[in-house]
């Protein structure tokens, strides 16, 4: 309940700037909001963040908003002809988008150089990554897997939004579940699991896992729902790509206000 009112605050936001923009990539900015808000709104200055899973960007844009890091009149350019807020992240000006993120796979193998980089210069913090379940279906990602654990990367924290569908059905139809616990902890990683939209319980499992300091990358599986919050959306595939009528969206408003206080 604490954190509840923010929650609410930035699906609104998320939903507004889709409504102008016409645009889709809804479900997974809803899905994974609430995972941002446990990384960028407590995160330290020393501390770095990749959005792997780059089409969830206006969830990025707006929490990036409420930290004041995108001014509100650099938001309302989102989608738009000329913008630095384009549809997947481009590091063009804001210093918290530190890479493009557009195709899927490549932000684990960028935050463990980052975190490689912070143990070259003891005290620079941690590098937190969030990627989507089905980009463990990626052979970048076990490559980058591989080499966080030979590097004894203990800086670096993966959080994986598991909301169980991709691009083209679910993701355990696909190649199977390679956002299992068991699986990274086979190869070395620290695994929590936890609700993805429980930011309390996601920030007590971080906290704990980054003071546990034993050589070990460590990963949070945040167990999400695409589309969280709007009943119409939710665990719809069809919601990764489809914009909103204006009576889809005023409805989604509506249930946000209410059922999160906002």
């Amino acid at each position: 309940m604490e954190h509840l009112k923010l929650q609410g605050k930035l699906r609104s936001r998320i939903l507004g700037l889709h409504y102008k923009a016409n645009s889709g990539h809804i479900g997974c900015s809803l899905s994974c909001i609430d995972i941002m808000i446990s990384i960028l709104k407590f995160k330290e200055p020393s501390d770095t963040f990749i959005l792997s899973k780059g089409h969830a960007a206006t969830a990025l844009y707006a929490i990036l908003n409420e930290t004041g890091d995108i001014p509100g009149e650099a938001l309302e350019t989102f989608y738009k002809n000329a913008t630095t807020l384009p549809a997947h992240p481009a590091p063009l000006k804001y210093g918290a988008i530190p890479f493009a993120t557009g195709s899927l796979g490549h932000g684990l193998p960028l935050a463990a150089g980052i975190a490689k980089a912070k143990k070259l210069k003891p005290s620079q913090g941690i590098s937190y990554v969030l990627m989507s379940d089905g980009e463990t279906n990626e052979g970048t990602t076990w490559e980058a897997a591989h080499f966080a654990i030979a590097h004894k990367l203990d800086n670096l924290v993966v959080f994986i939004d598991k909301n169980g569908l991709q691009g083209y059905g679910n993701t355990a139809d696909i190649l199977g579940d390679t956002a299992s616990a068991k699986v990274w902890e086979a190869i070395g990683f620290d695994v929590a699991e936890a609700d993805g939209h429980d930011v309390s319980a996601m920030l007590a499992i971080k906290q704990k896992l980054t003071e546990n300091k034993n050589g070990r990358p460590k990963l949070i599986i945040a167990n999400t729902i695409k589309g969280k919050g709007i009943p119409y959306m939710e665990n719809k595939m069809e919601w990764h790509y489809l914009p909103m009528s204006e009576t889809q969206y005023h409805e989604a408003v509506k249930k946000i206000e209410a059922d999160y206080n906002c």
